[in-house]
């Protein structure tokens, strides 16, 4: 009996060594993850490129707040993204077995008693009121420059980013499904209804790479405007807070006395190497801020990719409808990514419109 079309294209798959996938993504960052994340959730399969080319969401600091802290106003969507964000985080918790989500409180030093004025203002507001504790706490420690006391924000946290990425890149590699090396743009081919690369056939691919997105030749267009972080890591035996600090600098703890300290902005110098003016425009701030001695232990840098008007690019390629793109996520890629990547999944499968404020429509001509 002679095999049918069917079974004479299997052979052929199976003889060319050929992986026949729903998706490949580019990218293990924040936005990598949160797609990767919905694509298991709804039985999709798919493969990973990353070279670690892009350090941005290693080097964040990882926490997730709501709130504006130098405006006291709310962040975008910050109910909607939260209630997706958090969720995933305790999934990837489950599933990987290794503690991600670290519940702390945000305070907010204040300078004056016109803010806190201003604070209790802000916490009559009806995208605040849940969020701004209408206590002012009392700085009772000695090793805090803080006289006129702080404003706590609620329901915050940080999620341990190193952590998460080093655990899912296991992950992955454990399943055949990671490929850690740089992607080739040029071995792309696209056809009318399937993409291939190499020896892979994929139906869509999503780039979510970050600052690389300036070298992709399908997305480079677009406003991505890369900002240069870097963060110090110091040991403070004496300092003994249990909350993230937030004055001027975000003084974030971890274990065995050891803090985060960040994180500056630089828009010129977009290479990922540590320099002594970021180190001590930190300390200078820091050093305003505590009065114990302390110990920097190390520094990180990495380049965000932000946009000018603040929100995410997602979208699909004009021409080319099998690609799409999740990047910009910013500062508050934690609370964002999840969010938006559901979007994105939902646009693709289920032809549900994306949001005007975070389409790459918007820059269109």
């Amino acid at each position: 009996m002679l095999p049918n079309q069917a079974e004479i294209y299997n052979l052929f798959i199976l003889a060319a060594n050929i992986m026949q996938v729903d998706y490949i993504v580019i990218g293990i960052g924040i936005a990598g993850i949160s797609f990767c994340e919905q694509l298991k959730a709804n039985n999709k399969t798919f493969v990973v490129f990353d070279d670690t080319s892009q350090q941005s969401s290693t080097v964040a600091g990882g926490l997730y707040n709501p709130v504006v802290l130098k405006r006291f106003t709310s962040v975008w969507k910050s109910k909607e993204q939260l209630d997706i964000a958090l969720p995933l985080y305790a999934n990837i918790e489950k599933a990987l077995n290794v503690k991600l989500d670290y519940k702390i409180p945000v305070y907010r030093k204040f300078a004056s008693l016109e803010e806190q004025n201003d604070w209790f203002a802000a916490s009559d507001k009806r995208l605040l009121s849940k969020y701004l504790s209408t206590e002012i706490i009392k700085n009772e420690n000695s090793a805090v420059k803080a006289p006129f006391g702080f404003g706590k924000v609620l329901e915050t946290g940080r999620i341990d980013m190193k952590t998460m990425i080093e655990a899912y890149k296991k992950h992955l590699l454990k399943q055949n499904l990671l490929f850690e090396e740089a992607f080739n743009y040029q071995a792309l081919q696209i056809e009318s209804k399937t993409i291939r690369y190499n020896n892979i056939t994929a139906t869509n691919i999503v780039f979510a790479e970050g600052f690389g997105i300036k070298q992709n030749p399908y997305f480079k267009g677009l406003p991505l405007v890369p900002a240069k972080g870097e963060l110090i890591i110091i040991n403070v035996p004496d300092l003994n807070i249990d909350y993230v600090l937030k004055a001027g600098v975000f003084l974030i703890p971890l274990e065995d006395d050891l803090y985060i300290v960040g994180a500056t902005y630089e828009w010129k110098d977009l290479t990922h190497k540590v320099t002594k003016g970021a180190k001590n425009e930190l300390l200078n701030k820091l050093k305003k801020l505590i009065t114990c001695p302390f110990e920097v232990v190390n520094q990180v840098a990495g380049i965000r990719p932000t946009v000018k008007d603040r929100r995410p690019l997602v979208g699909q390629h004009k021409i080319h409808k099998h690609l799409f793109v999740l990047n910009g996520l910013g500062t508050r890629g934690v609370m964002i990514g999840p969010y938006v990547a559901k979007q994105l999944f939902n646009f693709i499968e289920k032809d549900m419109p994306l949001e005007k404020e975070i389409d790459i429509k918007r820059f269109e001509l």
